[in-house]
């Protein structure tokens, strides 16, 4: 069964879910800046499938997807672009580019999810992307990114999770105190016994949520929002719904989205 997987589909089963988070940062900028967002990019947008999710949105709406990695790019364009609709296609447009260098139609909604941005492991550096974000933003535009903490992500650990017909594995393999260098695998596993050893690996840096929020401010954002997760009283897990906090509980392992204002 691993033989015959795609790491790709396994991956956005398991860790993305491009309606929800369409969902969130269209209701957050709406409710932050009073009108409906036309424009979004995706920094590392990988297989585009949130950029078709908000193509698929509105006739009016339009995206922009920026990653490196040309293979990828290549295989949103036969998975997710081939599948809208011809009007909604050609309002995707799919780069291989640097998200340092980068220059897009100005953007209403800028993203950088799933901890893409920790690959710029020097404060300088997160500092310069920040503020190409910015630069790339509309003038009353909203960069939303995400972040995650608490004691459990500074450890060494292995976390599986049942999806369907096949097991989700996360790796932190490694982590360096001293610098917050940190190396992530994710590996997926099959009901036959085979395994799909390091289907993808991550060499970041942990930033704390503090860091994060002052070099936002460095870069030139006016505010940042941090936006926590609920919980299930009943169940004990996430609910999905992430609201306004600027306390939290010092938990084991918390996801954060923050929103940050031109």
């Amino acid at each position: 069964m691993a033989a015959r997987a795609d790491r790709h589909k396994l991956y956005e089963q398991s860790v993305q879910n491009a309606e929800a988070e369409i969902d969130f940062v269209d209701e957050t900028f709406r409710e932050l800046r009073g009108r409906r967002a036309r424009t979004l990019r995706e920094d590392f947008c990988g297989t585009s499938n949130v950029c078709c999710e908000w193509a698929r949105r509105r006739r009016d709406n339009v995206a922009y997807g920026v990653d490196l990695d040309d293979t990828v790019l290549a295989w949103g364009r036969d998975h997710h672009l081939a599948a809208l609709k011809p009007p909604a296609r050609e309002r995707v447009k799919l780069l291989q580019d640097n998200v340092l260098t980068a220059k897009t139609r100005p953007a209403d909604i800028l993203l950088a999810m799933n901890f893409s941005y920790w690959i710029f492991r020097e404060r300088a550096l997160m500092r310069r992307y920040f503020a190409t974000v910015r630069d790339n933003l509309a003038q009353d535009g909203i960069f939303f990114l995400d972040c995650y903490g608490g004691y459990d992500a500074f450890k060494t650990l292995k976390e599986k999770r049942k999806v369907g017909r096949f097991t989700y594995c996360w790796e932190q393999a490694s982590y360096n105190p001293l610098n917050g260098d940190m190396t992530c695998h994710i590996h997926f596993a099959f009901p036959d016994g085979s395994k799909l050893t390091r289907a993808f690996s991550y060499q970041w840096r942990l930033w704390t949520m503090p860091e994060i929020r002052e070099i936002l401010a460095e870069a030139g954002f006016s505010s940042v929002i941090v936006y926590t997760q609920g919980w299930d009283e009943r169940t004990g897990e996430a609910n999905g719904e992430f609201t306004p906090a600027e306390v939290a509980d010092p938990d084991a392992g918390w996801i954060c989205y923050l929103a940050a204002l031109k």
